[in-house]
């Protein structure tokens, strides 16, 4: 895949952390189904720009480093992550998660320099994410030594959602969405949740290679996680994720019931590196 078109954001504090995970989130994408030209990201969940949950969560969970990948109107997301220690990358044109995930390489060059970089792939418009759903999986991504750790959910209705394919010992064999699904394989209720966690080096040299998507033109994430396998590396499967925590947020009536969620569990204490809210109200067609 060719990096020439990604170019690296402004740098917003000193956020370098050696020996700490690092956390990228994906926040380029549009909220075309929100009925607003807004970056989805910056929607409010709990009064604040829903990608500030998912930074609160990386940070607690205890990453010394925090890339967001930006694009449409990347100036509110940097505004909604105005208080916070991170770093942007740009993805210029919208290719898919594999190419929004590479265009974060310049960030990660020292990391991806050498094996053993704990490196996080989470999407910013999951704001019930939960730090430590994220320690589950960091844990056992350290603990099996695998270049790829993905966590999973079960859900009693799976319909949309890529289903987990396990092998007779019950290892990871593959990612299957729903529209490639065999009648055998729809009836599976694992899913993927895209909670990612990977050994940067292992990470950038994969993506570097990926194809395109025959049909969509795009590059996927989750094709990385073949591509490791095929070369002979582990990948780990963990079932960590409530299922409460994977509902999407795909409309404005999708919104207020995450938002609702989200009010309704505790907060202990404060959150840190919290910024002023920022509104980003649905705006009406």
């Amino acid at each position: 895949m060719p990096a020439s078109t990604h170019t690296t954001g402004p740098i917003t504090g000193p956020i370098t952390a050696p020996g700490k995970p690092t956390a990228i989130i994906l926040g380029a994408g549009r909220g075309t189904r929100m009925r607003s030209d807004l970056p989805k990201v910056v929607f409010e969940v709990g009064g604040r720009p829903m990608i500030c949950a998912v930074v609160d969560a990386c940070l607690q969970a205890g990453c010394g480093k925090v890339v967001v990948v930006v694009g449409h109107k990347q100036e509110l997301v940097r505004q909604a992550l105005a208080g916070y220690q991170v770093e942007f990358a740009v993805q210029a044109e919208q290719l898919g998660t594999g190419h929004a995930v590479l265009s974060t390489a310049e960030n990660l060059s020292a990391h991806a320099a050498r094996p053993g970089h704990d490196t996080l792939v989470l999407c910013g418009d999951g704001p019930l994410i939960r730090p430590e759903t994220i320690s589950k999986v960091l844990e056992r991504h350290r603990s099996s030594r695998a270049a790829a750790t993905l966590a999973t959910a079960t859900l009693d209705n799976p319909d949309g959602y890529g289903r987990i394919v396990r092998d007779a010992a019950g290892r990871f064999e593959a990612i299957v969405e729903q529209k490639n699904c065999s009648p055998e394989q729809l009836r599976i209720r694992e899913v993927n949740p895209s909670y990612y966690c990977f050994d940067a080096s292992e990470l950038f040299s994969a993506l570097r290679l990926l194809q395109r998507n025959p049909v969509s033109g795009e590059y996927y994430v989750t094709d990385v996680l073949q591509s490791l396998l095929a070369g002979g590396r582990r990948v780990e499967v963990i079932p960590a994720v409530p299922p409460e925590d994977v509902l999407s947020i795909n409309t404005p009536e999708d919104l207020a019931v995450v938002d609702a969620i989200f009010r309704g569990r505790a907060q202990p204490g404060p959150r840190a590196h919290s910024s002023e809210p920022r509104t980003a109200k649905v705006v009406s067609p």
